[in-house]
């Protein structure tokens, strides 16, 4: 089904904005720029555990204007896959949603953006005019579900001429808890607002350009009001729903390549499998079992035991064994075979064997880790496709792994969009 609708836009064109007349509440805006020395860029602060029993989540991307989007929004539920031909869009959402996260997790915009082929200028869309300073940009956002409820973040970047953040709205329970907005092109801050609701109603203070505020927030409101703790609360559930993300694209070529055995964290490309293979069938019997069974529902060959043999000079292989004694390395399968093993392993094990940087300080099992996998089809026939959504869904149902993939459409993908539990954003030719 296609989830696509248009509905207003939750900040203003990055370009076109004038100052709000209610002072309470400032509207993003971009004027000419500037470049003064930049100030000190604060760390975000731990993200302490939500309260209620509800995971945090991302259950809709918005893309007011991004790259061939405009005024798109997507739900997303706990296994969505984007479906479309080429230059139908699906990668631009997979790395709208990857710049947020990174965000989240106390990027600055420059590195968030370095997912993205082109970077910062690519984000714009095409048919985007600068206007007479030859400002442009464009405007991403989500919806987050959580003990709070749903939070809605939306967020205004100014690309070119200098990339900086112009308009940052975060709102819960029918308040605009925090916005930023602009106002000086001569500094490199912009004016944040967050609610209070205490003698004073609205705190005002700076905050970089180049940073998600949503993430300082907590090493700015110190939560002595019941205001302060409901911006504290939806900043927490935004910042640990979009930092448990693991994108993930398997390089088949790079996979064949011997691993360092010490090197324990899978990495997107998943080029030391064969190290993370080795660390988990230590680690966990059951778990290496029930991944043994994965592998061999999706291998041209039997396989009894995923099993790493050391090289020398610190490096391992990994090998398919079978209890004929035969076993066959990693490197002499297909690439669908390879790519196949990679996604088993990834949604199998958890963010502890994962290259990246969850909420750290939220228990695993109150956590929802979201793996992005564009390319999710690639180079898998119609049973390893079938057999890896079928491993997704049963992950999904436990609550701790949502899938947001992309994958072909038509006659060329190896996706059944019938399938139980999926949900499907059909693409089509356009975006």
């Amino acid at each position: 089904m296609d989830t696509r609708c248009a509905r207003p836009d939750a900040l203003p064109a990055v370009a076109t904005v004038a100052p709000s007349a209610d002072s309470s509440a400032p509207v993003p805006t971009s004027a000419s720029t500037s470049a003064p020395a930049s100030a000190p860029v604060p760390v975000p602060a731990p993200v302490p555990v939500p309260s209620g029993g509800q995971r945090p989540a991302v259950t809709e991307l918005r893309l007011s204007a991004f790259k061939s989007h405009r005024n798109a929004v997507f739900a997303l539920g706990p296994l969505t896959l984007f479906r479309g031909p080429s230059g139908s869009g699906k990668s631009s959402a997979l790395q709208a949603y990857g710049a947020l996260a990174r965000l989240a997790g106390g990027d600055t915009l420059e590195e968030a953006l370095a997912i993205v082929d082109g970077g910062p200028a690519a984000c714009v869309p095409q048919q985007a005019r600068p206007d007479a300073q030859g400002r442009r940009g464009f405007r991403i956002g989500c919806t987050v579900e959580g003990p709070l409820g749903p939070v809605r973040l939306d967020v205004a970047v100014q690309a070119e001429p200098e990339l900086r953040i112009v308009g940052e709205r975060m709102t819960a329970a029918g308040r605009t808890l925090l916005s930023t907005a602009l106002r000086d092109p001569g500094r490199r801050a912009v004016e944040a607002a967050w609610h209070t609701a205490g003698a004073v109603p609205v705190t005002r203070a700076p905050l970089p350009d180049d940073r998600l505020g949503t993430a300082l927030l907590p090493l700015r409101v110190a939560g002595k009001t019941a205001g302060q703790r409901l911006v504290l609360d939806a900043a927490e559930q935004v910042v640990v729903a979009l930092r448990s993300v693991f994108a993930c694209d398997p390089r088949p070529e790079l996979m064949r390549m011997p691993a360092a055995a010490g090197d324990g964290l899978l990495r997107g490309s998943c080029d030391n499998a064969a190290a993370v293979l080795g660390r988990t069938r230590h680690e966990c019997a059951t778990r290496h079992a029930a991944l043994v069974a994965a592998v061999g529902a999706g291998c041209s060959v039997p396989v009894d035991e995923l099993a790493v043999r050391e090289l020398g000079d610190g490096l391992v292989r990994a090998l398919l064994e079978r209890r004929s004694g035969a076993a066959t390395p990693l490197e002499w399968l297909a690439d669908g075979e390879l790519r196949y093993l990679a996604l088993c392993l990834v949604l199998m094990t958890g963010p502890g064997v994962l290259d990246m940087d969850p909420a750290a300080e939220v228990l695993q099992a109150r956590q929802t880790l979201t793996v992005l996998a564009d390319g999710f089809d690639r180079c898998l026939d119609a049973r390893q496709a079938r057999e890896l959504l079928a491993l997704a869904v049963r992950m999904g149902e436990r609550g701790h792994v949502r899938l947001v993939g992309a994958v072909q459409g038509g006659t060329d993908s190896a996706v059944d969009p019938a399938l139980p539990g999926i949900s499907v954003v059909d693409l089509g030719g356009e975006s």
